[in-house]
């Protein structure tokens, strides 16, 4: 998975009933675009990301 700032980060629920999470990824921690990412959540907050295998970057 390889990312840039700009970047959305899509994480889709992994269990019935959960919701689907996405932000915009606004830093690249990791070397050549890859995780971690800290990412602004669509609901306000921020955060540090290790995406899984339920997640995709959509790029800009």
């Amino acid at each position: 998975m390889n990312a840039t700032a700009g970047d959305r980060l899509l994480m889709h629920g992994n269990t019935v009933g959960e919701r689907e999470r996405s932000g915009v990824i606004t830093e690249v921690h990791g070397t050549d675009g890859e995780p971690p990412y800290m990412v602004r959540f669509d609901d306000g907050h921020t955060g540090l990301v290790f995406p899984g295998p339920d997640a995709v970057v959509v790029p800009q």
